[in-house]
């Protein structure tokens, strides 16, 4: 046991350390590395560098480009335009002036007639024999009245009997009068020179006094009805000249023969009539028409559509540029609309007007202005 003790005790070691000198150097590099960063990052706050990146800076706006036209006013024709209706010079019932059995009739429906002329005629049967019982009337009448004035005259009548004689032969003679003009005037006639646009009416057929049995209509001349609005009714009155252009493609030429004084409630325009000789009358009636009436001249520019604008007030106007290339807006009124452009009043006699840009520009905006090219 002691051997193995022995062996064991000799068998253990004491166990010992050195330094590494190679270890070391590590540490040593790796300080060096660390200053000579620190230095590098350093230099540039001690030693800054003379080449700087130069610094961009933005310059001053330059003005909007804009194209102009030169304008210059002229003198134009105010018109007044306004849509109408054209009506009929007359246009009137055909009516029975009297009862009776329709014994002919001489006229169809889209015929001309002649003022007075007979549309249909009565039966004269009833009225002939009316007219006899009318002369037996006046003739007992009279005798009568006779038979009272003898015996008044004698002392036998009363005055009371005699009145009553009198009322009844005045009222036997008046009968007497109405019968002959019912067999002299048995029929229905026109009124007035016109074409007959209804006729409701046959041979036979009863008619009551004051029916109405056809339409007569007279279009020589024809009558326009335009409504004026309230703002222009002192541009319009009797006499003036009138372009009249109805929806057939016929255009003539009218005169204004009425303007109203009282305004429409619904609407607040004034009535105004226009006449149109129709003498051929191949206009009908009824058909809707276009008037111009000329209402004065002025002195405006003659514009596209497209250069009128609204300012930030909503009001009407056009940009110009003055001779400081400064915007001007300047309000306008429409004096004058064609299918080509417009005519306006309230711009200087000449100016120069922005076409093109416009809506990018606003009024004292300084601008660089150039002459509009051809066909813009």
């Amino acid at each position: 046991m002691k051997v193995r003790a022995a062996d064991e005790t000799s068998q253990r070691e004491t166990l010992s350390f050195e330094t590494d000198r190679g270890a070391s150097r590590s540490v040593w590099i790796a300080g060096a590395l660390v200053v000579a960063i620190v230095a590098w990052m350093g230099s540039g706050l001690v030693f800054p560098s003379d080449t700087s990146e130069p610094v961009t800076r933005r310059g001053e706006p330059q003005p909007v480009s804009v194209a102009v036209r030169r304008s210059t006013a002229e003198s134009v024709t105010q018109l007044f335009q306004a849509e109408g209706q054209a009506l009929p010079d007359r246009d009137s019932a055909l009516r029975a002036e009297t009862s009776g059995t329709i014994d002919e009739v001489y006229v169809v429906k889209g015929q001309m007639v002649e003022q007075a002329a007979v549309v249909a005629r009565f039966d004269r049967t009833e009225a002939s024999a009316e007219l006899a019982r009318a002369r037996e009337d006046v003739a007992q009448a009279r005798r009568e009245l006779q038979n009272a004035q003898t015996l008044f005259e004698r002392g036998v009548a009363t005055t009371d009997r005699l009145v009553l004689a009198r009322v009844a032969f005045a009222a036997a003679e008046s009968r007497l009068t109405n019968a002959r003009e019912a067999v002299v005037d048995a029929g229905i006639t026109a009124p007035f020179t016109g074409r007959i646009e209804a006729l409701d009416l046959d041979p036979g057929e009863f008619i009551s006094a004051g029916a109405e049995v056809g339409r007569i209509v007279d279009n020589r001349p024809l009558t326009v009805t335009i409504q004026v609005p309230q703002q222009s009714l002192t541009r319009i009155h009797d006499g003036q000249t009138a372009t009249v252009r109805f929806i057939t493609g016929e255009v003539r030429e009218g005169r204004v023969i009425f303007v109203g004084t009282s305004a429409s409630a619904e609407t607040r325009t004034f009535l105004a009539e226009v006449r149109v000789q129709n003498l051929d009358g191949e206009i009908p009636a009824g058909i809707s028409a276009e008037v111009e009436i000329p209402t004065g001249e002025t002195v405006a520019h003659f514009l596209s559509p497209s250069v009128v604008s609204l300012n930030a007030d909503g009001e009407l106007g056009v940009k110009t540029v003055g001779a400081d290339n400064v915007v001007r807006f300047h309000h306008v009124a429409l004096a004058r609309s064609q299918l080509d452009g417009i005519w306006v009043t309230g711009l200087p006699d000449t100016a120069d007007i922005i076409t093109v840009g416009q809506g990018f520009v606003r009024d004292g905006e300084t601008v660089r202005p150039s002459a509009e090219e051809p066909g813009q």
